[in-house]
């Protein structure tokens, strides 16, 4: 995938009003679909990417399209890689590596995404997966793998993120997971 400027999100509480939001989106600035989709709960997640002032552009127009639909509209400019990855669960670690998991989970699935990308210019994490409201409720998810020291920074750098917008539902580290743990949840 090639560099992303920066990324945008909208999550809406109807789905019917989704797909318009999303066709309004990508009519007002030049943009790429990343992800359009309802999620738990009956809500609809958009995400798209492109240049600051593109994706600046189609979240507004979105979010005036949304009406009382809008739940949350976010931007992330230089989003990092490994969220995109970590999203389309791409990514590969070996079970053997794993001295601590780090663990976030937020109250709407677009906060996740911001969660997890300061969680991972925050410490020498990889993060393993980001999950976004299905079979959650709504909700969103991330999972971290790293030294201990270094998931304990980045938990709690995305943590304080959440905490700030009232969206933390969650957090902890684990020391020395248990393979069964890995292999069960990753």
């Amino acid at each position: 995938m090639p560099d992303i400027n920066s990324i945008g999100l909208i999550e809406l509480s109807s789905v019917a009003t989704g797909f318009g939001v999303e066709d309004t989106m990508l009519k007002a600035g030049n943009i790429q679909l990343l992800m359009a989709r309802s999620i738990c709960s009956g809500k609809f997640l958009i995400v798209v990417s492109g240049d600051v002032t593109s994706v600046q552009a189609a979240l507004l127009a979105g979010a005036a399209a949304a009406g009382a639909s809008l739940i949350e509209r976010r931007q992330i400019a230089r989003v990092h890689p490994a969220v995109l990855a970590a999203i389309s669960n791409a990514v590969d670690i070996d079970p053997r590596e794993l001295r601590s998991i780090g663990v976030i989970e937020t109250f709407s699935a677009a906060s996740i995404i911001e969660v997890a990308d300061t969680a991972v210019k925050s410490a020498n994490v990889t993060l393993l997966r980001v999950h976004l409201a299905m079979a959650l409720g709504g909700k969103g998810f991330l999972l971290m793998a790293g030294d201990v020291s270094s998931v304990q920074a980045a938990v709690a750098a995305g943590a304080k993120v959440a905490g700030d917008d009232g969206m933390l539902v969650g957090k902890g580290v684990i020391a020395a997971p248990s393979p069964e743990l890995f292999r069960d949840y990753i």
